[in-house]
């Protein structure tokens, strides 16, 4: 596989080229950028998948749903639908996307809606639910959007500064795509982020001169849907894994230091399961030990098979910033959201 990249190479200097040029005609205002009066908050990565966006959107809504009327918008990744849609009751994964659905099951009282053109998904939302402010879930590389803050994150020990661009490595962008973000969360750090890794993980992101956090992964201690079993319990039953996102490794490892025993069925990121599929899950885990055994997926999966398996369970994931980290973000989005409410 990394030789194939290799031999890709020509085509990520084309790529480079591309969408060098591409920002470039967004920066000098030849491509038009719209702006909004009322604060939008971008969530986003320069690198494919798997860099926790979908936890730290969760972590901006606990932060702002009870002080501020909250919207979310994503482009709903892999739906059925076009076009403008507002989550409801009757929204599933199918026609609405994973994230979006999940973030409507999981919060009250905020608007979540999906549209592949942010633009008219931010005009809808203003006219029609007259947020206050809005949080766009994977945008960074939506620059019709002129978002009034950018939070960059990158994952730990796959930062983007040593990536490469697509298809030769994983960037959608060049590096140089940092310098629009207010903040990089290096993301998914142990909790035990040695002080030799954090000072060289700054010593590489430093000339961005951004402010920079590290955030880990939170695993619930008991897992919901079928059944509520502590997670420290799990070593006791045969568990059967469904996972179909980017990286499932973290959870992985998780389950390993609980000593757990699972065996793994692996699926693509945003994977939409057959029929034949769902027939193979539920044959394999009818062999296994009737009294101990559990059924056990992410949160984000659970959105797109809590209807189609019976005793289905999950664990919720949460972001934690490291050490004290946590008053400065939170500081920065509600320093963020005051400036731009006073000045507008």
């Amino acid at each position: 596989m990394k030789f194939l990249r290799f031999l890709l190479f020509p085509f990520s200097i084309a790529y480079d080229i591309v969408t060098s040029l591409r920002n470039l005609m967004f920066d000098i205002g030849f491509f038009k950028e719209t702006s909004f009066k009322i604060p939008t908050i971008t969530v986003g990565n320069l690198s494919v998948g798997g860099t926790g966006k979908t936890p730290q959107i969760e972590y901006l809504i606990r932060l702002l749903k009870d002080k501020h009327v909250l919207s979310v918008l994503s482009r709903g990744y892999k739906r059925s639908t076009k076009d403008f849609v507002l989550l409801d009751a009757a929204s599933s994964a199918e026609e609405v996307g994973d994230e979006p659905l999940q973030y409507f099951n999981k919060f009250k009282n905020i608007t979540v809606a999906v549209d592949v053109n942010r633009v008219n998904g931010i005009e809808t939302l203003i006219t029609t639910k007259n947020p206050e402010v809005i949080l766009l879930d994977d945008a960074y590389q939506h620059r019709k959007v002129k978002s009034s803050c950018y939070i960059l994150l990158t994952k730990y020990k796959d930062l983007f500064i040593d990536d490469f661009l697509l298809p030769t490595g994983n960037l959608r962008e060049s590096s140089a795509g940092a310098k629009r973000a207010n903040a990089i969360i290096v993301t998914k750090c142990p909790k035990n982020l040695s002080i030799s890794d954090k000072e060289n993980i700054q010593q590489k992101l430093q000339h961005f001169k951004k402010p920079l956090f590290f955030s880990s992964i939170s695993y619930a201690e008991k897992t919901k849907g079928s059944n509520s079993i502590l997670t420290s319990n799990l070593k006791d039953y045969d568990v059967l894994l469904i996972t179909g996102i980017a990286n499932p490794t973290p959870l992985l490892q998780h389950l390993r230091s609980l000593n757990v025993r699972f065996e793994h069925e692996e699926y693509a990121d945003h994977h939409h399961f057959s029929k034949k599929e769902i027939e193979q899950i539920e044959q394999k885990f009818s062999k296994m030990n009737i009294k101990n055994r559990i059924l056990l997926t992410t949160e984000k999966d659970y959105t797109r098979l809590y209807n189609r398996l019976d005793e289905l369970n999950y664990l919720e994931i949460e972001t934690q910033f490291l050490e004290d980290q946590k008053e400065g973000f939170d500081n920065l989005i509600t320093s963020h959201i005051q400036n731009f409410t006073s000045k507008s």
